[in-house]
């Protein structure tokens, strides 16, 4: 199985230059609809072999800019290059190759329900005018590694909508693309198939050293499975980074809005009782990195002597790096509190102090 997706499988079509670092570069990209931008001067790079996320909420932009991504839509100025080739000039025939080397998948899966699944896989060869036995040779291939062998000669009608999935990301790579194009392809699935399918891209982006582009409005599918991800706002990138960097610190107030669903909040029941002095202080502390594996809150009550408490919170693993928030309860001298933020801020935490409450929380 492993001989079929040698490097040499990821060989340029004839007339496009070989990749740098870069497998996509788009620099100041601009796309308005009447007086509307949609793309509004992005600037991007897709590094080889990583998986990058591009986040926002609807109508941010991201779906214009996949299609001009993949030439469906003509940008009003500004410049991509595809492995090295700018393409907003080319004419739809010069496209044809590009799109080749550019493998999508979608949220409603888009198989061709007449067809069997092996034929919906080899769809793209046979538009290729590739021989019907390298065709049907390359669909074993390719279902196998999505893991439905058996299911090659069933319909689109008789399987899950992870099994569709499955075969839309196995008909993407059938012409060995450069680039993977995922639009928000998690988006119509449930849950636990959701994580199956995200564990398939990432197993597909080790085997094959593949680059992967995810379009999507869930940063839980992000923190899953991207090296890197840009955030899109009114058709402009307002921030980017290192997954685990941007989700221990958030620049921007649209970002920290995605990214409330899944870091830890302090309970309602908690916030609801919060005032500005008397009782017991609950401070916020978000960590990362080196601050996360250093005993914080050990060296923390041995400087400033007091009764700390963990109210919620706790640490998660992004990307191999621990990032957390931990809401404590403090009792210490008031004239301390300052300087048990300052202690906390000095080694790396972000500490503030959200209010007191009176009782026990």
């Amino acid at each position: 199985m492993n001989q079929h997706f040698s490097s040499t499988d990821l060989t340029l079509s004839p007339g496009f230059a070989a990749p740098s670092g870069d497998v996509v570069r788009i620099v100041d990209l601009k796309r308005r609809f009447g007086r509307t931008p949609a793309v509004d001067g992005v600037s991007l790079t897709v590094r080889k072999g990583e998986i990058l996320g591009i986040i926002g909420r609807s109508g941010a932009g991201k779906s214009t800019l996949i299609r001009c991504l993949n030439g469906l839509e003509r940008p009003d100025a500004g410049q991509i290059f595809v492995e090295g080739r700018e393409i907003t000039g080319l004419g739809e025939r010069e496209l044809q190759p590009l799109r080749r080397r550019i493998g999508m998948i979608f949220q409603h899966f888009n198989l061709l329900s007449a067809k069997t699944v092996e034929d919906n896989v080899a769809l793209p060869l046979k538009i290729e005018g590739r021989p019907k036995a390298e065709r049907l040779a390359r669909a074993a291939e390719l279902l196998d590694l999505v893991g439905l062998a058996d299911k090659a000669k069933a319909y689109p009608a008789s399987l899950s909508g992870g099994q569709k999935q499955r075969v839309g990301i196995a008909r993407a790579l059938a012409a060995r693309p450069a680039l993977l194009l995922s639009d928000e392809a998690t988006s119509a699935l449930d849950p636990e198939t959701t994580r199956s399918i995200l564990s398939l891209l990432k197993d597909i982006n080790r085997k094959l050293g593949l680059t992967i582009l995810l379009i999507t409005h869930e940063m839980e599918v992000v923190r899953t499975i991207a090296d890197r991800v840009a955030v899109l706002d009114a058709g402009r990138i307002i921030e980017e980074g290192a997954v685990w960097s941007v989700f221990a610190d958030p620049q921007s107030e649209v970002t920290r809005s995605l990214l409330g669903g899944i870091r830890p909040q302090l309970p309602g029941e908690i916030a609801g009782r919060l005032a500005r002095s008397g009782g017991e202080a609950i401070l916020r502390v978000d960590i990362a990195g080196e601050a996360a594996r250093l005993p914080l809150l050990q060296d923390l009550s041995a400087a400033i002597p007091g009764r700390y408490r963990l109210v919620h919170g706790g640490i998660d693993h992004i990307q191999g790096e621990p990032v957390g928030t931990l809401f404590l309860g403090v009792g210490i001298a008031a004239g301390r509190l300052a300087e048990a933020v300052e202690f906390l801020n000095a080694r790396g935490a972000r500490a503030e102090v959200l209010g007191h409450v009176t009782d026990d929380a």
